[in-house]
């Protein structure tokens, strides 16, 4: 019997070619820089330029401040680390800040997380509302709410508290001053938890959407309870979102100057970001050391809940989605339907409306008093506050100026270099894609210290001029600019590009004939939030501001501090007027482009 042939017997030998015969393929070499340049289009060239600025302009005042930390006047030191710790109040003024912080921010966790679900799971939604709700808390930027709310529950000319003790007078109980005082702890924490809600509802309502609702449905077939589903399904697959909320809260917290300045200070609260701002602007000459050590600070305690938000996508192992399309499920509310619908629109008429109707009713007024006349109601303050006041009108064009040239060249840098960055997905653009979204993880108050220190000594000299105000706030939103460039470009398809590729055109057209009228939907809603935030900022502006750069937000400040109430209010109403009238304009403009898109 033959032996079976095995595979070596019957496979032809293939000849080895040895290592220094001269057809041997040589090892592909890596290409040069210069002939990776040679390879390389003018978009993008420029787009990789444009992303090197960005780079150096938002991380660059974060590793002065570390520098100024540890070295001066060229020589290694911890002395500014020694006299932070050396503060004799630091204990109370730490424990102040993180009280109010972490309070605010776990009330605005739960505010958050049940509009979210009303407003997206029930049948208790609104329709247009639901789009329009994240826009509102930038209507009244916080300095103008934190007037607003002063002017409502000051203790004695508090206009709600007046109306609430004529309201308990027709009943026999009689009230001097309060009930409510505004300048208290409760006070505070309220303030900041209405402004710190948006960051938790635009996160868990974007989750709540592409969540399937046929795991909960699941969870109740087999038996489990709306507490235990809720509590096995829900919030674990919500936990992502609900830690990035609480993230940005935290973020918020720790660099709100405004708020804290005009509430917490008058009722004794000692806060971080008021102090540092005091040390820069308000002491001579500026202590730059204490402002840092106090900064470093601010670091830690934001890296403390970046590290709870990692813990909390570690654990999350059932939080994953499918692929497939998702199924909602709309809840049945029932008799509970108007309770929920009253309950939303009462938060809105809360933490909105009432502070716009205290600011224009005092302004229309001329005088902030509980005892409002309402038959001489006129618009002098407004008369006063924006035409006979010459550095107010140098403040609103200064604002509007700066809000305009940097919301435009903010998105569009943003839109470019996004796009490059989807274009190009490697390593060394998800790095430079983190590295410029990395400031919105560190306060506001800490890049301001870092810019102040970069920009305002020599061999730059910026200080007190409007290029480094344009340059800070460039620093303070490019990230948030970035993210709302990040989800216009995802809503392009990449074959629509690679179409026009194929036809001939160019990327420079291609961006402009294709890329941008597609995407014009929401990097215009990136320009709106980039000019709300500019002309209504004051956590930079106190810091970057001077006499001959005034802006509104500062020049608020300043009102403030010198008792004009019916200019104060007048101020902030125009503010919030400006912003509305932007808002409603995005708006618009948004759906009018996704219409004619969607044709």
């Amino acid at each position: 019997m033959s032996p079976v042939p095995t595979l070596e017997s019957t496979a032809p030998a293939t000849p080895q070619t040895p290592p220094n015969e001269p057809g041997r393929t040589p090892p592909r070499r890596r290409p040069t820089l210069k002939a990776r340049l040679n390879r390389m289009s003018s978009f993008d060239i420029v787009s990789l330029l444009l992303a090197g600025v960005l780079v150096v302009l938002v991380c660059f005042p974060l590793v002065r401040v570390v520098i100024n930390m540890f070295y001066k006047d060229g020589r290694f030191t911890l002395e500014a680390i020694q006299r932070t710790l050396a503060i004799e109040d630091l204990g109370k003024l730490v424990a102040d800040t993180v009280i109010v912080v972490l309070i605010s921010s776990v009330f605005a966790v739960i505010i958050g997380f049940l509009l979210a679900w009303a407003n997206t799971r029930t049948d208790a939604r609104f329709g247009l509302l639901n789009e329009v709700f994240p826009y509102l808390p930038f209507l009244l930027p916080p300095i103008a709410g934190a007037v607003g709310w002063t002017m409502l529950l000051s203790p004695q000319a508090g206009l709600l508290n007046a109306w609430i003790r004529d309201i308990l007078a027709l009943v026999g109980v009689t009230l001097e001053t309060g009930p409510f005082d505004i300048n208290s702890w409760y006070g505070l924490i309220l303030v900041y938890t209405f402004y710190a809600v948006p960051y938790v509802y635009m996160n868990v309502s974007a989750a709540m959407q592409g969540l399937d609702s046929s795991l909960e449905e699941a969870s109740r077939l087999s038996g489990a309870s709306a507490l235990t589903t809720l509590r096995r399904v829900t919030l674990p697959a919500l936990a992502p979102s609900i830690g990035a909320g609480f993230l940005l809260c935290t973020w918020f917290g720790f660099g709100m100057f405004s708020i804290a300045q005009i509430i917490g200070t008058p009722a004794g609260i000692d806060m971080i970001p008021v102090r540092i701002v005091k040390l820069l602007t308000f002491t001579y000459p500026p202590d730059e050391d204490l402002a840092i050590g106090l900064s470093a600070i601010v670091v830690l305690f934001v890296g403390l809940s970046y590290f709870v938000q990692y813990r909390i996508l570690k654990n999350s192992r059932f939080g994953s989605i499918g692929g497939k399309a998702a199924h909602h499920t709309v809840v049945k509310l029932g008799p509970w339907r108007p309770v929920v619908r009253a309950g939303v629109l009462l938060y809105i008429a809360v933490s909105t409306v009432l502070p716009m109707l205290a600011l224009f009713i005092v302004s229309l007024n001329g005088y902030w008093t509980a005892n409002i006349q309402w038959d001489s109601l006129s618009f002098d303050a407004f008369n006063v506050a924006l035409f006979e006041d010459p550095k107010t009108r140098e403040a609103f064009g200064n604002s509007l100026s700066l809000g305009l040239v940097g919301g435009v060249i903010g998105i569009l840098v943003a839109a470019v270099v996004s796009l490059y960055i989807a274009q190009h997905r490697n390593r060394f653009t998800l790095g430079l894609d983190a590295s410029i979204k990395l400031p919105s993880s560190v306060s506001n108050m800490v890049i301001a210290v870092g810019i102040l220190l970069l920009l305002a000594r020599p061999p730059f000299n910026l200080g007190g001029t409007w290029l480094i105000l344009l340059l800070g706030y460039l620093a303070l939103y490019l990230p948030q600019a970035s993210i709302a460039a990040d989800a216009a470009v995802a809503t392009v398809g990449k074959e629509l590009g690679e179409a026009s590729g194929v036809a001939g055109a160019r990327q420079w057209k291609t961006f402009r004939r294709i890329y941008l009228p597609l995407m014009l939907p929401g990097l215009v809603g990136g320009f709106a939030l980039l000019f709300v935030r500019i002309i209504g900022d004051l956590t930079a502006s106190a810091i970057l501001s001077g006499t001959d750069n005034v802006v509104v937000g500062f020049r608020i400040l300043e009102v403030f501090n010198g008792g004009s109430y019916a200019t104060l209010a007048a101020l902030s109403s125009v503010l919030v007027l400006i912003s509305g009238a932007i808002l409603v304009a995005v708006i618009w403009l948004s759906k009018r482009t996704g219409v004619a898109r969607s044709r």
